[in-house]
């Protein structure tokens, strides 16, 4: 993830108890929540997210308070929790902000038209979807960030897919599964270094055992869109020299304009606050656009011609509201169109509700109680990561956030894999398994809401075709089912 948090800040986070909470009266709120959300998105299908959604998380944190009520859970106390939760999301917040406007400046200098337009040419349907898994791996890999990844490539991969006729949901699918493994694997996540430490192991032994179950996943879910793209009959493959044309009469295309994603790659790779290198990315983009494209910096004005005025509201238009770029070709319009800053404060209002549902959900107990719970089901191995692989995803469903469905387990669950003679590689891999990769799933996580909002797919869209997500908890089980790597401590401390 893009979220630079400090693995002490995370560490040292409390875990708050209540011992008047019972199991039951701590699913409360997790029921009436998937109850409210299931008939408000029956009622407004895909507007929900546009605030109905919001207050629904909204009213199952009343739900939650007022069974801390009637559990001596304080008004203060769950109010405490609230804001450190929403307080933890700050960084996620600013970069979202960012990230719509280093959409609408690399819109408007040609920056992702041209990714679009020498994508066409190298990319077809057939290897499109394998072909865009592969490059998101790489690039999240390099970056350590999933994020990054679908700012940047993710969101000119889903330009190429959309001209090529191919469903947006398919594409955003393989190229979350490409960036949630490369951010998996990569020793610059923050989540990677995150599980080990969770877990009491070290982090280059944590990423050798995660390849163990990585691996094979990745494989299948390659295959898959190999096979997909195989039989995929599209209807955009026929009008791609229309397009070309289109997008070169309208914008100056050349390869000078990839130096400004190249640059914001290499200072994530160097290590710089993400944030920095959005707006330096940002910034870069607006000076392109006025030395590239000067008639369309004017032209989204009003403007006949570029001057000063005219070239200043013209770039902060495009990093603060929605701004469209026509061509002769109907089809390419909704395609040149990016929403800037305003374009993500939907994705903001709904990460600050769920941070309030969760905040509630933690200050009255009922995460630890659920948590706790699960742990009581282990009464084998296979039960223990079942149990860590259940309390994952309930923390990313009610917590909303892919960093305590990794702490809380992690701290949970680490006694209870060491009595069983596990090594903690065991606990770590489990925790990245089913903690980071299933939080882009969940449409009210700060995961899913981000990289929804940044693609601009749906995530019951492109939740059937995040193969690498959904597969991996169902493979770490197979693997401990069968007995398959399971480091014991014993060999754990003979290797």
């Amino acid at each position: 993830m893009a979220d630079k948090k400090s693995n002490k800040y995370r560490q040292q986070e409390h875990i708050v108890e209540n011992r008047e909470l019972n199991i039951w009266e701590a699913l409360i709120p997790v029921i009436a929540l998937v109850g409210m959300l299931a008939y408000n998105v029956y009622v407004f299908g895909d507007d929900a997210i546009g605030g109905s959604n919001q207050f629904i998380l909204l009213m199952g944190g009343a739900v939650a308070a007022i069974v801390g009520f009637f559990n001596k859970a304080t008004y203060k106390q769950m109010l405490a929790e609230v804001a450190e939760n929403v307080k933890s999301t700050t960084g996620a917040l600013l970069i979202l902000l960012m990230v719509g406007a280093l959409a609408g400046t690399w819109m408007i200098s040609g920056i992702i038209p041209a990714m679009i337009y020498y994508g066409l040419q190298i990319l077809n349907p057939t290897i499109f979807l394998a072909a865009s898994l592969i490059i998101c791996a790489i690039i999240s890999i390099a970056t350590g960030s999933s994020w990054t990844t679908s700012a940047t490539v993710g969101i000119a991969l889903i330009g190429i897919g959309d001209a090529l006729g191919i469903p947006m949901g398919m594409t955003a699918g393989a190229a979350l599964s490409g960036a949630y493994f490369g951010d998996k694997m990569s020793p610059l996540s923050d989540t990677t270094n995150l599980a080990p430490a969770m877990a009491g192991g070290d982090l280059f032994g944590h990423i050798r055992y995660m390849t163990y179950t990585t691996i094979p996943t990745i494989t299948i879910t390659l295959l898959v869109f190999v096979i997909i793209g195989l039989n995929l009959e599209t209807t955009g493959i026929a009008d791609t020299e229309s397009i070309l044309k289109s997008i070169d009469s309208t914008f100056t295309i050349n390869g000078w304009l990839f130096l400004v994603p190249l640059a914001v790659i290499l200072m994530i790779v160097k290590k710089a606050p993400p944030l920095v290198a959005l707006l330096i990315g940002t910034l870069l983009g607006g000076v392109f656009a006025l030395w590239f494209q000067p008639d369309i910096v004017a032209g989204i004005t009003g403007a006949k011609e570029l001057n000063f005025e005219s070239g200043y509201k013209g770039i902060l238009n495009a990093i603060t509201i929605k701004t469209s770029v026509a061509t002769d070709n109907p089809a390419l319009n909704d395609l040149f169109s990016a929403k800037g800053m305003s374009g993500m404060l939907g994705t903001i209002w709904l990460i600050v509700c769920a941070m309030v549902f969760g905040g509630i959900m933690d200050g009255i107990g009922a995460l630890s109680r659920i948590t706790k719970s699960l742990l009581g089901l282990a009464k084998t191995t296979f039960g223990l990561f079942a149990s860590t692989v259940g309390s994952c995803l309930a923390l990313n469903v009610t917590a909303s956030d892919q960093y305590l469905a990794i702490v809380v387990p992690g701290k949970m669950f680490a006694k209870a894999y060491e009595d069983r003679g596990l090594a903690p590689e065991n606990l770590s891999r489990t925790l990245e398994d089913s903690g980071t990769v299933t939080s882009v799933l969940i449409p009210w996580n700060t995961c899913g809401a981000y990289h929804s909002g940044v693609l601009g797919v749906g995530v019951a869209d492109y939740f059937f075709f995040a193969i690498f997500n959904w597969l991996s908890p169902i493979t770490t089980l197979f693997f401990a089912a069968l007995g398959i790597k399971i480091k014991h401590l014993a060999s754990a401390k003979a290797s």
